[in-house]
């Protein structure tokens, strides 16, 4: 006895309790199918993504954890060497000149200049400029000699007694010319221009100076707010 050949087009979707029992094990195994897709693509397949983040989120807190575990394990030394540079610092500073010495040690060099044979035309110190921890003072000068007898002068500033450093801005040098008794024939030369020496900043100095900057500080702020 053969069984009735069901046909889709005599289903009725809308009473499918009437339908045969071979029909509704069919469309209950394909809306179990139906579900299992749209669990995977709502639900699974998002979690999946999410762990996918999850691991390499890992990954990167990991190796960042690491280079700051082996930052830690080398900040102790590190700090100890911070503290042997800025000892070290504080001597090279101590070294420099201090506010009284500054008068003579400018005499120094001028003198210097003479005593190496320099025609000391212009010798002129401007006004002292702070920085953080120290403070430079430029001179104008105008010095005429042989090369000889400005090498002499550079090794007499070094021969001071204190540390004197001398740095040179918009300097010149020319042969001089036959004005002012000198000939250009006697190979003078004339070296014309700015030099800055500098001295450290005492304790007093410095304390002042913290005062200043946070007046300064608080002043920008407050001008801010308005």
């Amino acid at each position: 006895m053969s069984q009735k050949k069901t046909n889709l087009k005599d289903l009725d979707f809308n009473n499918i309790g009437n339908w045969p029992k071979q029909a509704k094990l069919v469309f209950c195994v394909l809306l179990a199918l139906l579900i299992v897709v749209l669990s995977y693509l709502l639900v699974v397949r998002g979690m999946t993504e999410e762990l996918e983040g999850l691991e390499q989120r890992e990954v990167t807190l990991r190796q960042e954890f690491e280079k700051e575990q082996k930052r830690a394990v080398n900040l102790d030394p590190l700090k100890q060497q911070l503290a042997q540079m800025e000892q070290v610092l504080q001597q090279m500073l101590r070294q420099l000149p201090s506010k009284t010495e500054m008068p003579d040690l400018i005499i120094d060099v001028s003198q210097t200049a003479l005593s190496s044979g320099l025609n000391n035309e212009l010798f002129q110190p401007g006004a002292e400029v702070p920085k953080e921890f120290y403070a430079e003072k430029p001179i104008a000068l105008r010095l005429v000699g042989s090369y000889h007898q400005f090498g002499a002068f550079v090794s007499g500033v070094a021969s001071l007694p204190r540390v004197v450093i001398l740095t040179m801005h918009d300097i010149n040098l020319k042969p001089k010319g036959g004005k002012g008794g000198i000939s250009a024939r006697s190979g003078a030369l004339e070296l014309s221009g700015t030099v800055k020496t500098y001295r450290y900043l005492d304790d007093t100095e410095l304390e002042e100076q913290e005062k200043q900057a946070a007046a300064e500080e608080a002043a920008r702020k407050k001008g801010g707010k308005r």
